[in-house]
């Protein structure tokens, strides 16, 4: 049985189409995982008090400027780095200050002070104070260092600590990791 020319020409142009998709389809699955690991080697960099940290974004909420909110209520009989409640467009947020929390000193509240509320998901009732934002970092340009750290103001919440190439020395906080540190929940006196 002879197979006419025309039906030939049309399986060959299909093989072509069905190659084609696939290497479409090939790309755009390798674009998305070069995105999502471009993604999740970024993190938030911040300063609190004198320390260089490294935030997820995907456990951040938003941050705001501290000088644009009124300032926290005290709540009574609660300890010191626990600075009290902003209400935040109608959600009341207890603001932590890591830093005293760690036995250094209160952070100084100025013009580059934020809060940062966590992901709604984690904790949406709670924000840290943030001597200042320092932009994005990527992860992987900097080196893991050891997570140990010979100080007496070890912040709560450190998962992984990081070098840059300046030198800087950086903790990666975790916030989900924050959230179970027995100090940090314990804010009542």
């Amino acid at each position: 049985m002879q197979i006419p020319e025309q039906t030939v020409g049309e399986a060959a142009t299909h093989r072509r189409r069905e190659g084609l998709e696939a290497f479409q389809a090939s790309l755009f699955a390798r674009m998305d995982a070069a995105c999502c690991e471009q993604l999740q080697a970024r993190r938030l960099a911040v300063l609190i008090g004198d320390r260089h940290c490294l935030l997820n974004p995907a456990e951040a909420g938003e941050i705001l400027a501290l000088g644009g909110l009124p300032a926290p209520t005290h709540v009574p009989l609660t300890r010191a780095w626990y600075l009290g409640l902003l209400n935040i467009r109608g959600n009341l947020v207890g603001v932590a200050d890591l830093a005293a929390l760690a036995g250094a000193a209160p952070q100084a509240r100025g013009r580059d002070s934020r809060v940062l509320v966590f992901a709604p998901g984690l904790a949406p009732n709670c924000g840290l104070l943030l001597s200042s934002v320092l932009g994005l970092r990527d992860i992987s340009e900097m080196t893991q260092i050891s997570k140990t750290y010979e100080s007496k103001t070890e912040l709560a919440g450190i998962v992984r600590r990081y070098k840059d190439t300046a030198g800087t020395e950086w903790n990666e906080i975790g916030l989900a990791a924050l959230l179970s540190d027995a100090a940090f929940l314990h804010v009542g006196r």
